[in-house]
């Protein structure tokens, strides 16, 4: 079953790192620029790690171009 969750992006950050937030969205700092998807894959790639499964099964459902996006993890 899939699960959504949204996340804040803040590219060029000076580290890589997923917070929790209270509300149960997601924080996500990565130092990759926003320009050509490269914030998008690093934010994957943290929350593949974070999750624990292959960056492949994680997509972009919306925001694909905004700092706040929903993320669908299978």
């Amino acid at each position: 079953m899939a699960q959504r969750i949204s996340v804040r992006v803040v590219p060029r950050s000076s580290r890589n790192e997923l917070q929790v937030q209270p509300d149960g969205s997601y924080l996500a700092r990565v130092t990759a620029l926003p320009a050509d998807g490269e914030a998008n894959r690093a934010v994957i790639r943290l929350l593949a790690e974070h999750f624990g499964v292959a960056p492949s099964r994680i997509r972009i459902v919306s925001g694909a171009t905004h700092r706040q996006k929903v993320f669908e993890i299978e």
